[in-house]
């Protein structure tokens, strides 16, 4: 298949992103990319790879897709350092993507490869907003 070697950069927002610890309900290593543009969301279209839609619970997701592996994903600045902070949601993001076929108990499709993730803007994971016990606040 033509598609098979053909990659896109796109734009990105991180979430979710185990990059160097195994999820434990894929048993890989992941990270969703998301909030794609209608541009990215066609040309993945066309490498064959499906594009989920956030539902109400993952809204702030918008248009996304899940990249696995089972080896650690490396991520890079735009200098091409190493990241070596936990990456955390919101964080943005540059992403070669391309994809590749599989097939499991009679089923096939198409998968994202992820070649290479550039952090253009880390937010570094547990630096959200901080939660307070005051009793007013309080369900």
């Amino acid at each position: 298949m033509a598609t098979e070697n053909k990659r896109i950069k796109l734009k990105a927002d991180i979430y979710w992103a185990q990059l160097d610890k195994v999820n434990e309900m894929s048993g890989k290593y992941q990270v969703n990319l998301c909030n794609l543009s209608a541009a990215a969301v066609t040309a993945l279209e066309g490498l064959g790879i499906s594009v989920m839609v956030g539902t109400e619970a993952k809204e702030s997701m918008g248009s996304y897709i899940t990249c696995k592996s089972s080896k650690p994903i490396h991520a890079f600045d735009a200098d091409g350092l190493p990241i070596t902070e936990n990456v955390g949601n919101d964080s943005k993001a540059v992403a070669m993507v391309g994809s590749y076929p599989w097939t499991y108990k009679n089923k096939k499709g198409m998968s994202p490869s992820l070649g290479k993730l550039v952090i253009t803007d880390l937010v570094p994971y547990g630096e959200g907003e901080a939660m307070t016990a005051d009793d007013e606040d309080v369900l």
